[in-house]
C-alpha cells in the first residue's frame, strides 16, 4: 500500500484571495478547511485538494512546481487567460520564445503557472489541468513514483513524469539543471497513509525511499514534515488533518 496525494498546497499571503483565485478559474468549490485555512474541492478528475494556508513570508524566487492548464482551441486559451486575468492573474517573462504557444501568468500572489496551447501531444489525454510541472531531478521522480505508487508516463532524457492509474494530471520533473533551493517553498504536497494505514509506519516507509524528517517548528501529532530526495518539503499528515 501507498500514500494517497490529498492536496497541493500553497504558502498565501491572503489565503481566501488565493483560494477564490484559483476556484474561479478551475471552477472548484470552495470549502472549509479544518488547519485555518482554505480548501478547494476538485470539480474534475484532478485528484486532489488546493489549500491555501496563511504565512508571512514574501514570495522572492520562482517556484518549484506550476500548473500547466491546457487548452482545445486558440479561442478556449484566449478565453482561459482572459479569465485568469480577470480574477488578478499579470502576464509574466520568464524567458519563454512566442513559437512555445503557452502563455505564461502568475496569479495574485505571485505564483507562475501556463495556459498551454492546443494540440499538445503530452497532454493530449490529460484534462484542464493538464501537468503539475516540476523542477527537478530524475531520481526524485522515481522516488514520487514508489511514494505514491503512480507509474512513470516518461523517463527520457532525466525528465521523468508520474500520473495516477485513476487519471488526472500528470506530475513531470525536468531534469538537469535543478535550480538551486533558497528557502521553503511556497507549494507542497500533503500526503495521508494508505486507507487505515499508521503516520509513523507511513513516515519510515517514505524514509527508505530516500525522504528525510525536517523538524519544521513545534511538534504536531497529526503531521510529520518530510523532504524529497531533493530537498522539496512535504508533509504526511493523518486522515483528520
Amino acid at each position: 500500500m501507498t500514500a494517497q496525494l490529498v492536496a497541493l498546497c500553497f504558502d498565501a499571503n491572503d489565503p481566501l484571495r488565493l483560494a477564490r483565485f484559483w476556484g474561479g478559474l478551475l471552477g472548484w468549490e470552495l470549502a472549509d478547511d479544518p488547519r485555518d485555512g482554505f480548501t478547494l474541492l476538485p470539480g474534475d478528475d484532478t485528484g486532489f485538494r488546493i489549500r491555501c494556508l496563511e504565512t508571512r513570508e514574501q514570495k522572492t524566487v520562482p517556484n518549484q512546481m506550476h500548473f500547466d492548464l491546457t487548452s482545445t482551441s486558440l479561442e478556449d486559451q484566449s478565453r482561459t487567460v482572459a479569465r485568469a486575468l480577470e480574477l488578478g492573474a499579470r502576464h509574466i517573462d520568464i524567458g519563454q520564445l512566442p513559437e512555445e504557444g503557452h502563455v505564461v501568468l502568475a496569479d495574485p500572489e505571485g505564483n507562475e503557472f501556463c495556459v498551454i496551447a492546443p494540440g499538445n501531444e503530452f497532454l493530449a489525454d490529460c484534462g484542464f489541468v493538464g501537468a503539475l510541472a516540476c523542477d527537478g531531478s530524475q531520481q526524485v521522480g522515481y522516488f514520487w513514483s514508489e511514494a505514491l505508487g503512480w507509474p512513470l508516463v516518461w523517463d527520457q532524457d532525466l525528465e521523468t513524469a508520474v500520473r495516477s492509474p485513476h487519471g488526472g494530471p500528470k506530475i513531470t520533473w525536468g531534469g538537469p539543471p535543478v535550480a538551486p533551493k533558497t528557502g521553503k517553498n511556497r507549494l507542497h504536497f500533503d500526503l495521508a497513509p494508505p486507507a487505515h494505514g499508521d503516520l509513523h509506519a507511513e513516515v519510515d516507509r517514505l524514509v527508505s525511499l530516500g525522504a528525510k524528517r525536517i523538524d519544521a517548528g513545534p511538534h504536531e501529532a497529526d503531521r510529520v514534515v518530510m523532504a524529497d530526495p531533493d530537498g522539496n518539503e512535504f508533509c504526511v499528515v493523518s486522515p483528520t488533518a
